[in-house]
């Protein structure tokens, strides 16, 4: 009898281990708008292989680029609602369902990316997480980069060089006030749209990291690159919890430490490429790239779009941003 009795418990963990290992993968499909190159779109890759590879196949992150899955909003709303399972997008965008985090779209609001890093890591995930109640996640956040503004009538300077001109911004108070309080005029409107809108000359100019600049090739249809590192672009990692609540404990787990893990990797990789995508569009030859921006002036001239922000929520939290050592 006890032979038998091990016998039937042996068969048992052989047809449960093999049901297990031919289940079928859990598959959580990724959208974003950059290009694969971009250094976020190469963070989706490698998250995605990260985890992959650390739950030996049982779950698979596929990647959609370049607005496959739709645009930002399209994304987010889609999380909202459960229709899409993860993405990556700007707090810009987010900040239509969360907020409080249009903070980190403040113009001049880090003095470097060191001291963005530590206010997202604390603060930033902090305000991130208010998303859960939009029914999002936010498993970590990673780099877009160091904005900058091309256009096509001249090279910008100060200030005044802004007047008048009709740019391009993301659907976002923060970004519409900021080109406003500069004398340009915000049009709202999506990255798919943007390289087409540049080339028919629908408006003038645009604002993006090198990143985007670089290899959505916006270079190809501006004449001039201005680096005015006017605002620094935050890249949350989303995921809707509809798609989180189907996972077990150990696999929230595991997602979350790729999602960390990738971040360190994915704002390194923005560090080491910077000087590459603009080596890219000076070599052109189709894009003057001017440095000499008045920043001072510029964090003048934008400050009021801070009050904004303050007249909503109060001055606590970017009290507490410039702060950050």
């Amino acid at each position: 009898m006890p032979r038998i009795l091990s016998f039937l418990c042996a068969v048992f963990l052989t047809l449960a281990t093999a049901q297990f290992s031919f289940a079928a993968p859990i598959v959580l499909k990724l959208g974003h708008i950059a290009e694969p190159e971009n250094p976020y779109g190469q963070g989706a890759d490698h998250f995605a292989k990260l985890v992959k590879e650390r739950s030996n196949g049982a779950i698979e992150i596929k990647v959609y680029p370049s607005s496959q899955l739709g645009n930002q909003r399209d994304l987010v709303e889609g999380l909202t609602l459960g229709t899409v399972e993860m993405t990556l997008t700007g707090t810009a965008v987010l900040g239509n369902f969360v907020p409080e985090v249009s903070i980190f779209d403040l113009p001049f609001l880090f003095r470097d990316v060191q001291h963005a890093y530590k206010a997202l890591d604390t603060i930033g995930m902090a305000l991130c997480n208010k998303g859960q109640n939009r029914g999002m996640i936010t498993l970590a956040i990673w780099e877009n980069g160091v904005r900058h503004m091309t256009n096509n009538v001249h090279p910008i300077v100060t200030p005044n060089d802004m007047k008048g001109l009709k740019f391009r911004v993301m659907e976002q108070p923060v970004y519409i006030a900021m080109m406003k309080a500069l004398g340009a005029s915000p049009t709202p409107m999506a990255m798919s749209e943007l390289y087409t809108a540049l080339q028919k000359g629908v408006i003038d100019g645009q604002e993006n990291p090198l990143a985007h600049i670089a290899t959505k090739r916006f270079f190809e249809v501006q004449k001039f690159l201005s680096l005015t590192g006017h605002t620094y672009a935050p890249e949350p990692v989303l995921i809707s919890v509809a798609a989180w609540k189907k996972l077990s404990p150990d696999q929230q787990a595991l997602i979350k430490k790729a999602a960390e893990d990738t971040r360190d990797w994915q704002r390194q990789l923005c560090r080491d490429m910077e000087g590459k995508f603009l080596k890219v569009i000076k070599d052109s030859g189709k894009c003057q790239v001017n440095d000499n921006v008045d920043k001072k002036a510029f964090a003048e001239a934008t400050r009021k779009v801070w009050d904004l922000y303050i007249k909503r929520f109060g001055d606590a939290n970017i009290k507490a941003i410039v702060a950050i050592q």
